[in-house]
């Protein structure tokens, strides 16, 4: 997914999405960045299935006896 910086307004960044659609979104996730700039959003899939053994791993070792 791709987002638009269409504009900033104090700490929020004014996104369009690719379906015309506008969020507002802290203006600490660009840093750097200026009106115009285009950034890609995507899931990565192998970092999130480390995550879940990683947490996994932390939730078995909590409730051990």
């Amino acid at each position: 997914m791709r987002v638009i910086i269409d504009r900033f307004e104090e700490n929020i960044a004014v996104c369009e999405l690719e379906n015309g659609k506008f969020i507002d979104v802290p203006k600490c996730l660009f840093p750097d960045s200026s009106e115009g700039d285009i950034f890609e959003i995507k899931k990565i899939s192998s970092e999130t299935e480390i995550r879940k053994v990683k947490i996994s791993k932390l939730a078995d070792e909590l409730w051990e006896d």
